[in-house]
């Protein structure tokens, strides 16, 4: 091998499976140093080694489909997904070698549904008479009674094909249906709060006999983290909720008190603004994911889970091991989704405990 960091000099090739590739991707991620991240030439070479490990489990899929090998098909458009994902997370705004890599994304999507039958069902459902919302469904991997479900909202910054993209590779290890939305992309008028919206959707998978109604659960990353936390505030009928907590709206009204009063500097300084503790807790359990995912920094959502253990309530914390570099960082969002999954097994399940705090 030319490097120590798989995969430069050795394209895996298609057809190796997916938990490989799941594996390899994490392990490739975990060996990264910052040093090595800040070198331009050598983040450029491992963008264009994922997306060439990419282009070959496509070519393998659109070969598969051809030979009727559908269920081969699906798990290499999967693969391919995910070396997208990483080749995603390695670039940086004004990659050439990342340009145009939303349309490939878009075509391996298209490509998977394609493929997948019914285990994506593409959903729309009318909201209060004042428009149309689209979604996927994807149904538990596995036969029996109702399940539980788990809605999954994406926003401007996360992209729902992003999102996807993550999420549908992870499935296999999932025990819930996943119902995935794009809370900042529909006709709906905006006189309705994203709370409302994604009520519709509640209102939706609890109507469904495929869904059981006391365990659905909701899952925002980026701007959708504070939209689940505000339907998981307003709605008694979410079971457990991965979002911000709350959090992000009083630490912007925070930050934007600084700004007016030209307290900045003293903030910076170590003086103390106050707690930024929302006004109301959710009854169920929550999850805040530090970092990209949900906006929360590691000491705000710390004070918020003493806050809730304090009063008896049920608040976990995951810290992803986040590599920074001179554009911005790298975390290994594999370990991530996979330890979002367990948590969520957990809440709604019978899998084991976790702790109150994960640092990936």
């Amino acid at each position: 091998m030319e490097s120590d960091h798989w995969p430069h000099g050795s394209c895996d090739g298609a057809g190796r499976g997916l938990a490989r590739l799941r594996n390899r991707a994490s392990g490739f991620f975990e060996s990264l140093s910052i040093a090595e991240l800040a070198r331009g030439a050598q983040r450029h070479l491992w963008v264009l080694d994922w997306l060439r490990i990419a282009n070959d489990y496509r070519t393998f899929a659109e070969s598969a489909r051809e030979n009727r090998s559908v269920q081969v098909a699906r798990e290499a458009w999967l693969c391919a997904l995910t070396a997208f994902e990483v080749a995603r997370s390695l670039s940086c705004p004004g990659d050439t070698e990342s340009a145009g890599l939303a349309d490939k994304v878009d075509i391996s999507l298209r490509g998977f549904e394609d493929d997948a039958g019914p285990a994506v069902e593409r959903v729309k459902i009318d909201c209060f008479g004042e428009g149309t919302l689209t979604g996927f469904f994807l149904p538990v991997f596995r036969h029996g009674p109702s399940a539980p479900a788990v809605i999954c909202v994406s926003d401007e910054e996360i992209t729902l094909g992003s999102m996807m993209s993550r999420l549908l590779a992870a499935s296999p290890r999932r025990n819930m249906s996943l119902l995935l939305v794009d809370a900042g992309n529909s006709s709906v008028r905006r006189t309705f709060k994203p709370e409302h919206v994604l009520q519709c959707w509640l209102d939706y998978l609890a109507a469904r006999p495929d869904v059981d109604a006391q365990r659905i659960a909701i899952y925002g990353e980026g701007a959708g983290a504070t939209q689940a936390s505000r339907l998981a505030l307003t709605d008694r009928r979410i079971a457990a909720a991965v979002c911000d907590g709350g959090l992000l709206t009083p630490v912007m009204r925070r930050a934007s008190l600084r700004w007016m009063t030209g307290f900045e500097q003293a903030a910076h300084d170590g003086a103390s603004t106050g707690p930024s503790l929302p006004s109301r807790r959710m009854s169920c359990p929550l999850l805040m994911a530090v970092g990209s995912r949900s906006m929360v920094c590691e000491q705000d959502a710390l004070e918020l889970q003493a806050g809730y253990r304090q009063a008896g309530g049920d608040c976990s914390v995951v810290v992803p091991n986040r590599i920074p570099h001179p554009l911005g960082e790298v975390e290994n969002f594999i370990a991530v989704d996979d330890f979002i999954f367990e948590w969520l097994d957990s809440k709604l399940g019978a899998a084991r405990q976790l702790g109150p705090v994960t640092y990936l």
